[in-house]
């Protein structure tokens, strides 16, 4: 490539990044935020700056960068990268009637995928409609007005399990779940988040307090991607499930898993290390390192440099903080 040809071919490569970076830094207008889309990860960042552990302080580029053309590049594709369109659907395809002594209700159940995924990458949970009725009402009391035109099927006096009810509702619901998401604010908000993952991650927790660990773990492992996606903005959400994942394959004696899974814990914190679970995390991952011949010596200087920093306070270790999750 010649000398003008190499200027042209930079100088189309910086018009582009800087297309890219200010597209990042462009707020959405009104009539795109009430659309059901799909959520673009560099807005996120862009609106919850506090909340995005893996923007570092140099993902800003500048137009007058003196990147190299390869540079360049690599940084655009990156970029790319972190664009993807992200969206979920909601399909509620089946139900069926619980009946205890006293009380019969309808689980509805759910199916949670990612828009062009395969179906390993699907959730599934169960919710009644009680369920339903208390998120709507806790939403209510936080955003009134994005709510203000959001209908909620009521109760009926009789028929509630015939099958034109039932069926009703099964669509009342996913129209329900659809438009909730289709709001920033809301499919962000915790009681959203907590309406999708928060049963199973009791029922996990509780397994594991009573060393249940496969079956905690079988729980923790369905309901991370789940986590993991509706949280995106804010990867720190769900380092407390990562590190109870730990603490279940290392308890099951599985120090590879635990490390692989701790290494992804550590990854999100590597900014916040007065997070409750940094220094936890930090003296089990030593561990673990030690007993798989992995290097633990740097490991161990973060661990020193942060107790240089901070005055010694009294610390839980990792399965002490994560048996103390969802207590009830």
């Amino acid at each position: 490539m010649d000398q003008d040809s190499h200027c042209t071919a930079e100088k189309e490569l910086l018009e582009a990044v800087s297309r890219i970076t200010t597209s990042s830094t462009t707020s959405p207008s009104d009539e795109e935020e009430n659309q059901p889309k799909a959520e673009i990860s560099c807005q996120v960042r862009k609106e919850n700056p506090e909340k995005d552990d893996a923007q570092d302080s140099s993902a800003t580029l500048s137009p007058n960068s003196s990147m190299t053309t390869k540079e360049l590049q690599e940084y655009w594709r990156n970029e790319k990268r972190q664009c993807k369109h992200i969206k979920l659907l909601f399909e509620i395809p089946s139900t069926r009637i619980v009946e205890h002594h006293l009380s019969k209700y309808v689980m509805y159940k759910i199916i949670i995928l990612q828009t062009g995924s395969f179906d390993s990458n699907k959730s599934v949970i169960e919710r009644r409609y009680s369920d339903f009725e208390k998120l709507h009402r806790n939403l209510l009391e936080e955003f009134s007005e994005e709510m203000e035109d959001v209908t909620f099927p009521k109760k009926t006096l009789t028929g509630n399990f015939t099958e034109e009810i039932i069926n009703e509702r099964k669509l009342a619901f996913k129209d329900y779940l659809r438009l909730l998401y289709s709001m920033k604010y809301i499919r962000r908000s915790k009681k959203f988040i907590d309406f999708l993952t928060r049963p199973e991650l009791q029922e996990a927790y509780g397994c594991l307090r009573g060393g249940q660990y496969t079956k905690a773990l079988e729980i923790l492992s369905e309901v991370i991607g789940l986590q993991e996606r509706l949280t995106r903005g804010n990867p720190v959400a769900i380092v407390p499930t990562l590190c109870a994942i730990v603490v279940c394959h290392k308890d099951l004696e599985n120090p590879a898993s635990a490390f692989e899974y701790g290494e992804k814990a550590l990854s999100r914190l590597h900014v916040h290390t007065s997070h409750r679970y940094y220094i936890p995390l930090l003296e089990t991952m030593i561990t673990l390192a030690y007993e798989l011949g992995k290097d633990f010596l740097s490991l161990q200087e973060k661990l020193e440099e942060w107790k240089t920093k901070k005055d010694p306070v009294r610390v839980f270790t990792l399965k002490e903080l994560a048996v103390r999750e969802y207590v009830r």
